[in-house]
């Protein structure tokens, strides 16, 4: 009897596994029907498992064209998936539970606290109701303020329907648009209330229910969690040097920034140094931009938005102790010390783990693709660091992927979503207890 049920008894991380993706399988599969395509044919299955994959990924690229080639059937499909996947699967379910008043179980939790990348049990359940609050309201207000703008330029009906699709999509990070011709909101470059709205959804997603929750609460403890500081400072950083960057490096292209005035100038190099957060949307034609600013985006998608949010990456916290540590070990200090507190190395081994794990994942698919696309290696390095980040943003090869390319990416876009140790956890031997330790041993470093 307990071999029968001993394939239920997955690990969290498995489990997590293996409902993205059924996810993904379910969404493919409606993805492929002719009604949700403008055609009325059926989707390629292969497509469709990209498309699904992406959605569901929260990632964003893409190789069918969304606004066009999808039809309101198919875009509502993407755009629960990219809901689903952006509070992920178990927050949903979590959700359906407390609707219908039925008991979260000790596995349950367990779950969430894996999903939720938490360190303790306590408190997961009244978290996951500040999750699903945080999200509806947040995606409800950009909805709203983007439906108003957009009421100027289309029917009422079909602004209210962009503002809901843009506001769950920019809040999860996805990164998918209706705008048609691959073209994001570059039509958007000077709109200052579009620009504005949306990068507030892509902070708001990318900084973590955590940090969120924190926030709220600091109008009755008066205090905030090192995690909340490191986010925040991290975040502000590096949005603040990209758009520095971005502003330098592209401020005499003629195909970017040069044709802009001094505000379309200062406001595109926001919001393409805020996108990086794993969003996915732009305003400026990514591939016109120089490859000093290819090159940085890369380094910005890399690392990525924060532990707890809809977004994927290295992420902030993880850049933060790296950079600790070596500014530690110049400083010839024993420990990373962040706003007075001492890190444990338990920290700094899964941060160098996961930054390990992930360059492996990145320079390892980046190689592969280098042989199997036409493209140069600068274009397939972007791509590849995209559908990691889960970021979205391209410079034009996601329609041109071969098979193989396809299926590369959409295992890269899954394990960007889930985090590389969480895969490497659900593929790997269940952790044993050690019964004893080797002695220690020195070698020579540097």
């Amino acid at each position: 009897m307990i071999g029968k049920w001993k394939w239920f008894r997955l690990a969290p991380p498995q489990v997590l596994t293996l409902g993205f993706a059924a996810i993904i399988l379910i969404g493919a599969i409606l993805l492929t029907l002719p009604i949700s395509n403008t055609t009325g044919k059926p989707l390629n299955f292969m497509d469709a498992l990209f498309t699904a994959t992406s959605a569901t990924c929260v990632t964003g690229l893409v190789v069918k064209d969304t606004g066009l080639y999808f039809s309101t059937f198919g875009q509502v499909v993407i755009m629960l998936l990219i809901q689903i996947g952006g509070l992920g699967f178990m927050t949903m379910a979590t959700l359906i539970a407390l609707v219908f008043k039925r008991r979260i179980s000790l596995r349950d939790r367990l779950l969430l606290q894996e999903a939720m990348n938490q360190n303790t049990m306590e408190g997961i359940v009244r978290l996951i109701r500040k999750v699903i609050f945080f999200s509806l309201s947040i995606e409800g207000c950009g909805a709203l303020l983007l439906a108003i703008r957009w009421s100027f330029d289309m029917p009422l009906g079909k602004a209210i329907y962009f503002g809901i699709f843009h506001g769950v999509s920019m809040f999860n990070n996805a990164g998918f648009d209706l705008f048609g011709h691959f073209n994001s909101l570059t039509g958007f470059v000077y709109d200052p209330l579009v620009n504005f709205v949306v990068m507030f959804l892509i902070v708001s997603g990318g900084i973590g229910f955590i940090v969120m929750s924190d926030l709220v609460d600091y109008q009755v403890h008066r205090k905030l969690s090192l995690h909340t500081k490191v986010v925040l400072s991290m975040t502000g950083a590096l949005i603040v040097v990209g758009a520095v960057v971005i502003f330098i490096f592209e401020f005499t292209n003629p195909k970017t920034l040069g044709s802009l005035n001094w505000g379309g100038k200062i406001l595109a190099s926001l919001f393409q140094s805020v996108t990086p957060r794993t969003a996915g949307a732009n305003t400026l034609n990514l591939a016109d931009m120089r490859q000093a600013s290819q090159f940085f985006t890369i380094i910005l998608m890399f690392i990525g938005a924060s532990p707890g949010s809809t977004g994927g990456g290295i992420k902030t916290t993880t850049f933060t102790i790296l950079v600790g540590a070596v500014i530690a070990m110049i400083r010839g200090r024993d420990d990373i010390v962040l706003y007075r507190y001492r890190l444990a190395q338990e920290r700094i081994f899964k941060a160098l783990t996961i930054t390990f794990l992930a360059l492996f994942l990145v320079v390892g698919v980046s190689m592969i693709l280098s042989t199997t696309e036409d493209s140069s290696f600068l274009m397939i390095l972007y791509e590849t660091t995209s559908a990691f980040g889960t970021v979205g943003l391209s410079l034009g090869l996601t329609p041109h992927l071969s098979l193989i390319g396809k299926i590369l990416i959409c295992l890269t876009m899954f394990a960007g979503r889930l985090g590389p140790l969480t895969f490497a956890y659900a593929l790997g031997p269940k952790k044993g207890k050690e019964l004893y330790r080797h002695p220690e041993g020195k070698i020579i470093i540097g």
